[in-house]
């Protein structure tokens, strides 16, 4: 089974916005977008969807980015 991957990605710093696009049944297509904090442990490279004061600034900049990205899409 293959596994799906984003269409578009956008990072500022260490927070990420990965972007879905999903087919609907009338052949449209249906963006959605995850939120991710990125972060390095002793193990390696993590990331985690909680976020504290100092990121949330930076995850409604990639947010904005990802809206204005969805946008393009449909024009």
């Amino acid at each position: 089974m293959a596994t799906q991957k984003p269409v578009h990605e956008i990072r500022i710093g260490r927070i990420r916005a990965s972007i879905w696009a999903n087919k609907t049944g009338q052949g449209s297509t249906r963006h959605n977008v995850t939120v991710q904090r990125l972060y390095k442990d002793e193990s390696g490279w993590k990331s985690n969807g909680s976020f504290g004061r100092d990121d949330l600034l930076l995850v409604g900049k990639v947010l904005d980015a990802a809206h204005t990205w969805i946008c393009g899409q449909s024009s």
